[in-house]
Formats: structure tokens, sequence, C-alpha cells
């Protein structure tokens, strides 16, 4: 048993649909949220800046004493896992390995497709993964930039105009394709599941890569007995790099739950 929090550190909001999971999964753990929303996003960002800035989130959340750590920001698992993983002594969670899990699992034309930053698709983390899962896949993959921007800024509506022009855009070539499973290579994704899926359409499974890896760190503490007593409700706390009001109110509406007063601005550098 163990009662120190998780850490869990992403470029922006998007690492909240692995804290929200992990809350559901875990709700006796205590989590330390880190949003370097001052700096979003990453995946524009050479490989340099995003393992300078990923060791900085790092360094804040090992101040906490936590127990363990999620990079759930797959542009910083692209470029800096390895670096993090050799640093500390505690278990470094990347989104990578299980999502590709699952998209393995439930392809059955083994046809998947892979969106996510451009630092992201252009590592290969993601095809490199799958091709390695299972030799006889197609892959494809596609660089969407923009949607992080639109989550950022609340714009993720099924109905919303701007974000399905640019959602049909970016798909067309997988839609052309037949991939029948589609990976969300970035946490921010999720939260345009129903622009996705409207525009993929509903032969086309979507794979939540933070959700995944939540399952996977839930099951993983559990067998390292890593897992607090759970006799009481854990604790969130959520630290970001720009403003408060604007995060608090988005972040407030994609956990289902009201976090304003719950939310401090600090620096990084």
């Amino acid at each position: 048993m163990d009662t120190r929090p998780i850490g869990v550190f992403d470029s922006g909001i998007g690492g909240l649909t692995t804290v929200k999971k992990l809350a559901e999964l875990l709700p006796g753990e205590d989590i330390i949220y880190l949003g370097d929303t001052g700096r979003a996003p990453y995946g524009s960002r050479s490989r340099e800046t995003i393992i300078k800035y990923a060791r900085q989130d790092a360094a804040f959340l090992a101040g906490f004493d936590i127990k363990a750590m999620v990079i759930a920001c797959n542009t910083a698992c692209s470029s800096a896992f390895a670096v993090l993983d050799s640093i500390y002594d505690f278990p470094v969670y990347e989104v990578v390995s299980a999502p590709v899990k699952e998209a393995v699992r439930l392809t059955k034309n083994r046809k998947i497709g892979v969106i996510g930053t451009a630092a992201t698709i252009r590592s290969g983390a993601y095809e490199t993964a799958l091709k390695e899962a299972a030799p006889d896949l197609f892959v494809y993959n596609t660089p969407c930039p923009l949607f992080v921007a639109l989550v950022e800024n609340g714009r993720t509506r099924a109905d919303d105009i701007a974000a399905l022009a640019i959602a049909e855009d970016y798909l067309a070539g997988l839609c052309e394709a037949g991939v029948d499973t589609l990976i969300l290579g970035c946490t921010h994704y999720p939260l345009l599941h129903g622009v996705i899926s409207k525009v993929a359409g509903p032969g086309v499974l979507l794979i939540d890569s933070g959700a995944e890896t939540a399952k996977l760190v839930a099951g993983d503490l559990s067998l390292r007995d890593l897992l607090s007593p759970g006799q009481a409700e854990g604790s969130i706390k959520y630290f970001i790099t720009d403003s408060v009001d604007g995060f608090s109110d988005i972040a407030s509406c994609y956990l289902d739950s009201d976090v304003r007063g719950m939310v401090e601005q600090i620096e990084l550098e």
C-alpha cells in the first residue's frame, strides 16, 4: 500500500481525459495534475524543446513525492519518455503502448489509422509500435495540429461547423483508405470524440489513448502493491502555467465537476 499521489502532466487540458478515467478506476487515489497551458501546444516544437519542457514538467511533479507519473501527452511521450524513465526510480507511464494493444485487438480488416500532433506523427512512435505488434497491419498516419487549438478553445461540440470542416479535411485520406480502427494519438482528441466519430462514420472504432493508459496504470499499480488503502475519496490538485479562469471553466465542463477555486497558476522557468 502507498498513499503518495500519482502525478500526471500534459501540454494543456487534454490530459484531463486521463485524469478523469484514473479517478473513475482509482477513486481512493490522490492525483496531481500539471497542464503546461502557457507553452501549449507542444506538437509544433522541436524535439529538443519538447524534452526540455517535459523534464521541467516532470521535475515539478516529482517535488510532490509522487509514487508514479503518467506522461499524458503523446507528443512528450514520443520525444521524452526514454529520458524521463531513465531519470526517476518510480514508474513512468507513456500513452502509446496501451492504445496500440487495444487497436490491434479490435481491428477486423487490419487497417488502422493514427491521428496526432505533427511531432507525434513525425516521430513514428505509433507506426513502429503497431508494426512490431502485428507486421501484417496497414497503418495510416495523419497529423491534425488544429485539433488541439479547437479543444483548448472549447470548440468541441459535434455540431460545431468549424470543427467539422477541419475534421473532414484531416480525415478524408483515412476514410478513403477504409480504416476500421482509429487511434486518437493525442489526449486532447477524445474531447472531440463526437466530431471525429461523426466524420469517420459508425464503422470506425475510436481508441482513446488516455483512457487505455489509465486502465494500464490502474492494473500495474495494483500488481506493484502501490495503491492507496482507499478508505477515503482521493483528491485532485490542478496546476497550470497560464490563465486559471479559462482553464477552470473548460475543465469543469469536461470533468463534469466544478474545479473553480481548485486550480493554481505556477511558473516552471
